[in-house]
């Protein structure tokens, strides 16, 4: 199967496609993928996961062409943001 993984810090973000075993879930897609060698920052047992926006578990298998996320915490509230901007 033919699915991406994504990953986005503050300044830049990772996006890649990869090929994983059928039946393969979002912690072993997560682990087949690289990114927590090259991001040792995420810790799975911490962070939330998904698929396309969704919140999901990392036992969740992936289907062909899906997207999953991995997210960070949030830094700032998002009505602060807005508040700044104003």
């Amino acid at each position: 199967m033919n699915v991406g993984v994504c990953y986005a810090e503050v300044d830049r973000q990772l996006w890649m496609r990869l090929e994983v075993p059928d039946n393969s879930s979002i912690e072993q897609t997560i682990h087949l993928s690289g990114i927590l060698k090259l991001y040792p920052e995420i810790n799975l047992s911490n962070q939330k996961v998904g698929i396309f926006g969704k919140i999901s578990l990392l036992d969740t298998k992936v289907k062909d062409g899906d997207r999953v996320e991995i997210y960070r915490q949030i830094t700032v509230d998002p009505q602060t943001v807005q508040r700044r901007r104003r």
